[in-house]
């Protein structure tokens, strides 16, 4: 947890003398470009979730313009149970040009490239889910909870279906306002090894890659804005790929071919990048050798070819 890490942030300053200060310096930087949003009757609660079966959302995928969402923001600020509205994951770039000049971490200054996402909404709960890269989160405006796990933990936080997500990545279906221990009993094996941490306006936390967090915003007004950059370079796709590929192909296998292949994938991949090739002269190693994009482009094809065949 970094404290007062974007004090000096233009758009903090706005939020703490009120909501419409926050939302109308928004505005300000606006361009008018319609962008995604979800939308949620009251009785979602600010939880973008599923409905019952688990095969549909709750909310509805809509676009609009800021200055739209806002006004419906605004209008139930002081309603106990407002309708949805979040805006989540949108380039600041793209839809606020501007505002980065008073209201940004400049990771480029240090070679990062991690160009800031913003969120916006009111009382809504971002279920417990992961992100690949690594992320610090900033909060600007309001105040957020957020309950973080190891990544260990996948075992206990009953992950919910891959597709379809409210947010990209699969999400916890625990209640964590009300978990029903009953149906979800590991869970509580999960909160032993919870750490919470309540950020204020100005206040930003970093996450590590694949660390699960479950995110409360906790003013009828939130913004943030996050940072998600990658030690990998471009050219390395995403495991999640992988991980179809491993659920399509390994899964339902007799267990004593998953036991080995689960001991060939800790030798070729889970141990030491070196190890499977370092008996080799550099010229046989081939994939066994280090990943560069040359090599990167040959797998793609070679993957494409044969998944087409």
């Amino acid at each position: 947890m970094l404290k007062g890490l974007v004090d000096g942030w233009s758009l903090v300053q706005a939020g703490r003398e009120s909501a419409r200060a926050a939302m109308a310096h928004l505005l300000a930087h606006y361009n008018g470009r319609p962008l995604p949003y979800s939308w949620g009757p009251p009785e979602t609660r600010g939880r973008p979730f599923y409905e019952d079966g688990f095969t549909r959302l709750n909310t509805e995928a809509r676009r609009g313009t800021l200055d739209a969402v806002l006004a419906d923001i605004a209008a139930h600020l002081d309603d106990p149970s407002p309708p949805t509205h979040y805006v989540a994951s949108v380039p600041v770039d793209g839809v606020l040009p501007g505002l980065r000049a008073s209201n940004d971490l400049d990771f480029a200054a240090h070679g990062v490239d991690a160009p800031p996402a913003i969120w916006i909404g009111n009382r809504i709960t971002a279920s417990c889910h992961y992100d690949a890269p690594d992320n610090i989160a900033c909060c600007a405006v309001g105040r957020r909870r957020f309950t973080l796990f190891p990544p260990a933990q996948v075992h206990n936080l009953y992950p919910g279906p891959l597709e379809p997500t409210p947010g990209g990545q699969a999400v916890s279906v625990v209640d964590f306002d009300a978990p029903d221990l009953a149906r979800y009993p590991r869970f509580a094996e999960a909160l032993a090894h919870a750490r919470v941490a309540e950020l204020e306006a100005g206040d930003a936390l970093f996450i590590p890659s694949m660390w699960w967090h479950h995110v409360q915003a906790l003013e009828p007004f939130n913004v943030l804005v996050n940072y998600w950059w990658s030690s990998m370079p471009a050219w390395i796709p995403t495991p999640m790929h992988a991980l179809y590929h491993a659920i399509w192909s390994i899964r339902d296998r007799p267990e004593r071919e998953k036991q080995a292949w689960r001991e060939i994938f800790e030798y070729y991949v889970f141990g030491p990048a070196e190890r499977a090739g370092e008996h080799l002269p550099g010229p046989a190693r081939g994939a066994l050798g280090p990943m560069d994009e040359t090599m990167a482009r040959r797998m793609r094809a070679m993957l494409i070819a044969r998944l087409n065949r």
